[in-house]
């Protein structure tokens, strides 16, 4: 079965290069969603051939490039196995590889709401024992998320750093229990993260979230750090409007759309200016 490509929200979507980083990480974003949860479900069946690299583009409407960036990301999730001169196949997986513990949530289609209200007893928690135990290198580990996140411009760019941050912290609570939790659940952080990041009313509120709560894990005082990040994860709920009640792939693929829009549009806009 061929793989089903979203709609392009412009109509303006074509083959070819992408030259404007932002643009490439959304389209990227969104083809490997559609991919994996295609493969995921079983409309592509196990055995199955993926089209070419150039039949994908021409398909999503990309660039070679990105879905060649897309196809090593299904790749490291061993979802596909890419045979030289051959192509890339679905692979056959057991089942707990098959659904993984991201499609286990997945599958209960939670809310934002029920997101957060979740992330708040995981984080909090891993942020008094990072606050205790965490090592000069695991200090080291939030402060260069923290800058990237600080200095990054791309929204892509600006999630993965944000995603960092909070995966520093579950290392330096050297709880392992703790951070497969967090990892179990950071897709659907990320696709948060990606909202919250681009949303001027979400992320100028929050970004002095990040420094502070660094700050207060660096002085070893756990009481300021598990109050500022219930604080951090609090701020979705007051700020996440009529997004707080959709489930998360919704919101994520709404979203996601949306910007790939405005990159269009602003795409068209300097072809205009030019």
């Amino acid at each position: 079965m061929q793989p089903s490509a979203p709609s392009s929200p412009s109509g303006s979507e074509r083959p070819g290069p992408v030259a404007d980083p932002a643009r490439r990480g959304l389209l990227t974003e969104r083809i490997a969603r559609q991919l994996e949860h295609d493969i995921r479900s079983g409309e592509i069946a196990v055995g199955t051939k993926l089209p070419s690299e150039r039949e994908l583009a021409a398909q999503f409407g990309s660039s070679r490039n990105v879905v060649r960036e897309v196809l090593r990301r299904l790749e490291a999730q061993h979802l596909i196995e890419v045979a030289p001169g051959r192509g890339s196949f679905v692979r056959e997986q057991s089942s707990g590889q098959a659904r993984g513990y991201d499609a286990l949530y997945r599958a209960g289609r939670p809310t934002v709401r029920q997101l957060i209200e979740a992330r708040i007893p995981l984080e909090v928690e891993m942020v008094r024992l990072a606050t205790q135990r965490a090592t000069d290198e695991d200090i080291a580990a939030m402060r260069t998320a923290r800058d990237a996140l600080e200095s990054a411009t791309d929204v892509v760019v600006k999630a993965q750093a944000d995603m960092d941050f909070h995966d520093a912290i579950a290392v330096a609570s050297k709880n392992p229990v703790l951070r497969i939790m967090l990892s179990s659940i950071s897709g659907m952080m990320f696709e948060m993260m990606l909202r919250s990041n681009s949303d001027p009313s979400i992320g100028e509120a929050g970004v002095p979230h990040h420094p502070e709560i660094f700050e207060a894990v660096e002085a070893r005082d756990v009481d300021l750090a598990c109050a500022r990040m219930r604080e951090h994860l609090l701020l979705g709920l007051r700020t996440y409007g009529a997004d707080l009640d959709l489930q998360v792939d919704t919101m994520a693929r709404n979203h996601i759309e949306t910007l790939l829009g405005q990159a269009e549009d602003r795409r068209g806009g300097d072809r205009t200016g030019a």
